[in-house]
C-alpha cells in the first residue's frame, strides 16, 4: 500500500527545494502526481546503493497535489498523461500546472516509452528531466530525482547570478547618471576632477562636488563630505549637491546658501548626527579673485604662477553643516592673481597614512608637499589630479578606505605673462 500522506495545506512553497543538494547519501521526498499511484509506486521509499533514501508520496490528481506540496518535498514527479484531454488540448498542460505551482522545486516528467517527442517537449518547457514510464526501477528513479534536485539547484544558482549581474548594471549606469556635468561654457578657466569612493565596487560615496558658471560671469565651484561613506550618505551627498545648484543658479551666495542647505540636510538626513562639511568658491568674472566659504572643511590649495603652492586662508571657517542650528559661514575674500591653479579636496586626500600601516597621517602639510614636487616636475590638469591620489593611495601602504574628491580650477597665463602661449606638461601630453 502507498505511504499515508499529510493534508497539510502550504500557501508559499517552501525555498528548501533551491538550497538542498542532491549530495549522495541524503534523503529525499518526491511527490508522485499521476492518476492511478497504485498501478506503478506502491512502495513508501527507495533505497539507493549509497543508502540515501527517497521517500514517495503520491497525489491523484493537481488539485491533491497542491495540499501535499510540503516544506519537504525536494522533487515532483507529474504524468503527462495525467489529463489526456481532447485531441489538439495542450498535452503539456499538467507540467505547465506543476511548474507555476512549484516554480523552486525540481520536476521530472513521466511519458511513455513511444512519445520521445513529447518527452523533449517537456523538457524545453522546464522539467528537469523525462522518465518512461516501461523502463522505470528503483535505482533509476532515484539516481534522475538526485540528478533533477542538484541541476535545480545550479539553475537557481545561475539565475541569481545573472540577475545580481544585471541589478550591479542598474546600480552603476544609475550611480554614473548621479555624478556631476561642470557648467562652465563661457568661461576660461580649465576644470579637472577625480573621484574615489571609498566602498568596494561603488561608483558613488558621501563626496561630492560641483562647478557651475552663472550668467554674470562668477564661477561656483564647490566640495562637500558626508560623514561616513555608505549607500546613505552617498543618496545625501547628490541631493545636497543638486540643492547647491539649484541655489547657485537661483543667486545664493555666502551664508545666505549655506545657511539653506543647512536645512535641506536637516530635512533630508536620517538621524541628527548625520552632517556634512562644504567649502565654496566664487571666482570673479576677471579670474582675479574669489570668495571663499568653509563649512568645517579643509581650506583649498592654491598655486599662483612661479610661486610654491599654500592653502588659503582658513581661519574665520564656521561649523559644519548640520552641528549647529543657528551657524553662520563668513564668506572672505581672497586674492588669486593673473596665473593660477586652485585645487579644492576632501579630507580622504589627507588623512591616509603617510608612510604605511601605523605611520602619522599625510596631513595638509604632506599634501601640499607632495603637490609642490609634483608641480615641479610639470604635472598640472588632469596628470596632476590622477598622480596626486596616486601617490596618496601608495604613500597610505595599500587601497584607501574614505572617499576621496578632488577638483582643480585652473586660469591660464595672461596674453601680458612673457611665459604666455607656453604649454604645460599636461597640455602638450592633449596634444600629442
Amino acid at each position: 500500500m502507498p505511504v499515508p500522506v499529510p493534508r497539510q495545506r502550504v500557501n508559499t512553497p517552501s525555498q528548501t527545494a533551491v538550497t538542498a543538494t542532491a549530495a549522495v547519501g541524503t534523503d529525499l521526498t518526491l511527490l508522485v502526481i499521476e492518476d492511478d499511484p497504485a498501478g506503478t509506486f506502491t512502495v513508501p521509499e527507495l533505497v539507493d546503493a549509497s543508502g540515501g533514501r527517497v521517500r514517495i508520496r503520491t497525489a491523484r490528481n493537481l488539485t491533491e497535489a497542491e495540499r501535499l506540496l510540503t516544506d519537504d518535498v525536494h522533487c515532483v514527479l507529474v504524468d503527462l498523461a495525467l489529463a489526456p484531454g481532447k485531441p489538439g488540448d495542450d498535452r503539456l498542460a499538467p507540467l505547465h500546472h506543476v511548474l507555476r505551482l512549484a516554480p523552486r522545486h525540481a520536476v521530472l516528467a513521466l511519458t511513455t516509452s513511444g512519445d520521445a517527442e513529447l518527452a523533449a517537449a517537456a523538457v524545453s518547457a522546464g522539467a528537469q528531466d523525462h522518465l518512461c514510464r516501461e523502463e522505470l526501477d528503483g535505482p533509476l528513479l532515484s539516481r534522475a530525482i538526485r540528478y533533477a534536485v542538484e541541476r535545480k539547484r545550479a539553475d537557481s544558482v545561475q539565475v541569481k547570478l545573472a540577475e545580481s549581474r544585471l541589478r550591479a548594471q542598474e546600480n552603476a549606469r544609475l550611480e554614473r547618471g548621479l555624478l556631476p556635468t561642470p557648467l562652465l561654457q563661457g568661461s576660461d578657466l580649465r576644470f579637472a576632477a577625480r573621484y574615489r569612493p571609498g566602498r568596494s565596487r561603488a561608483l558613488l560615496g558621501g563626496d561630492f562636488y560641483d562647478t557651475v558658471r552663472t550668467p554674470d560671469g562668477t564661477v561656483h565651484a564647490m566640495i562637500g563630505d558626508v560623514c561616513g561613506h555608505g549607500p546613505d550618505e552617498a543618496a545625501l551627498g547628490v541631493e545636497l549637491r543638486i540643492a547647491w545648484r539649484a541655489l547657485t543658479l537661483a543667486g545664493l551666495c555666502g551664508d545666505e546658501l549655506l545657511s539653506t542647505l543647512q536645512q535641506v540636510l536637516e530635512h533630508e538626513r536620517d538621524n541628527e548626527e548625520i552632517f556634512a562639511t562644504l567649502c565654496t568658491v566664487d571666482i570673479a568674472p576677471d579670474g582675479r579673485r574669489a570668495g571663499l566659504c568653509l563649512a568645517g572643511h579643509p581650506s583649498p590649495l592654491i598655486a599662483r604662477h612661479g610661486r610654491a603652492a599654500q592653502l588659503l586662508p582658513y581661519e574665520d571657517g564656521g561649523p559644519a553643516l548640520g552641528l549647529l542650528p543657528r551657524a553662520r559661514w563668513p564668506r572672505r575674500q581672497v586674492e588669486l592673481g593673473g596665473a593660477w591653479s586652485l585645487m579644492m579636496y576632501t579630507d580622504g586626500l589627507i588623512e591616509g597614512r603617510s608612510a604605511g600601516p601605523d605611520s602619522p597621517r599625510l596631513g595638509q602639510d604632506g599634501m601640499v608637499e607632495m603637490i609642490n614636487r609634483q608641480l615641479a616636475s610639470g604635472l598640472g590638469g588632469e596628470e596632476l589630479l590622477e598622480a596626486a591620489v596616486a601617490e596618496v593611495r601608495e604613500l597610505n601602504g595599500g587601497e584607501l578606505t574614505d572617499d576621496v574628491a578632488v577638483l582643480l580650477l585652473a586660469r591660464e597665463r595672461t596674453a601680458g605673462d612673457p611665459t604666455a602661449g607656453r604649454p604645460s606638461r599636461s597640455r602638450r601630453g592633449q596634444r600629442r
